[in-house]
């Protein structure tokens, strides 16, 4: 047969070649890291369709020395929408505590077992081997600044901590929180990578380290 109907397949430069290379190589940097770098917050990038904005390097560091210490040695940790904080954990290397991350984001499955499938619609929709009340702590971070969005991972909340609650969310929903949660400002305030229009602040119900100032 003819080779003159290859004429028609459609040939990429070398240019354009490398540069597809490029890319899908740092695609697979973010979607396949290996080793320590894993942990790193950013090695995910911020989806912002899904409302996500990373804390920064010292927000999601003291968050998560406060989630240690909450938590105690032996504790159990539950990140809801907050996986900053879950890398920063694992990045710290806290063997003596246990923790998961509750996401929708499927990109995040790359922590394995730790990666609970997690949609705010449905906060009971958990798997088997999640039980009530079995975490000392859960760091929750709900991915909206609405009513609804708060009220429905409220119960998730609840449903999975044995007592202890930190929240970060908008300052606008400082009176729901405390009405849904019984939590209070701390005077902490959180920061992303990016800056953000609406003001963020913590909320915790028992007296957290992150009231002991900046």
């Amino acid at each position: 047969m003819s080779d003159a109907g290859d004429d028609d397949i459609p040939q990429l430069s070398s240019h354009t070649l490398a540069a597809l290379q490029e890319f899908y190589a740092e695609q697979n940097q973010h979607t396949d890291p290996c080793g320590e770098d894993k942990y790193n917050i950013g090695i995910i990038e911020e989806n912002w369709q899904l409302s996500q904005f990373w804390y920064s390097q010292e927000t999601a560091l003291r968050l998560a020395q406060e989630a240690v210490d909450a938590a105690g040695e032996g504790g159990r940790i539950a990140c809801v929408s907050a996986p900053s904080v879950y890398q920063k954990l694992r990045a710290l290397h806290r063997e003596h505590v246990s923790v998961y991350i509750f996401e929708f984001d499927k990109r995040f499955a790359m922590y394995g077992e730790e990666f609970i499938f997690y949609d705010y619609n449905h906060p009971l929709d958990l798997p088997e081997k999640v039980t009530a009340h079995s975490f000392d702590i859960v760091v929750a971070d709900p991915p909206y600044l609405s009513e609804e969005c708060l009220r429905k991972t409220s119960k998730t909340i609840k449903y999975l901590t044995r007592g202890k609650i930190l929240l970060c969310t908008g300052a606008t929903m400082e009176e729901q929180a405390a009405q849904l949660l019984g939590v209070r400002v701390c005077r902490f305030i959180p920061e992303h990578t990016r800056n953000l229009a609406n003001e963020f602040r913590c909320y915790a119900n028992y007296d957290s380290g992150l009231d002991c100032g900046t």
